[in-house]
């Protein structure tokens, strides 16, 4: 497993306040807003989307579509950080 992606699962867990999940106990693929996944919902979606403007410098609109796809899995996130620091340098 990537850094990165470890360090994205801790995000997700600090920033939705997962108290009883660790690191290990998300997929890198599993859906963050699927009730076969974490089970995030909108709301979690607009915190999540502020902690990564405020941590990682990514401006998502919570509502486009295609953040919606960035938003689907730590897999997904992992690409779009990746995407956005290659970009910047």
């Amino acid at each position: 497993m990537s850094d990165l992606k470890q360090e994205l699962k801790a995000f997700i867990i600090e920033t939705m306040n997962l108290e009883d999940i660790s690191p290990n106990d998300i997929g890198d693929d599993a859906p963050l807003f699927a009730d076969d996944g974490l089970g995030l919902d909108s709301i979690d979606a607009l915190e999540l989307v502020l902690a990564l403007k405020k941590t990682y410098g990514i401006v998502l609109e919570a509502n486009d579509e295609a953040a919606k796809q960035h938003l689907r899995s730590v897999s997904t996130l992992e690409a779009l950080i990746n995407s956005h620091r290659s970009e910047s340098t």
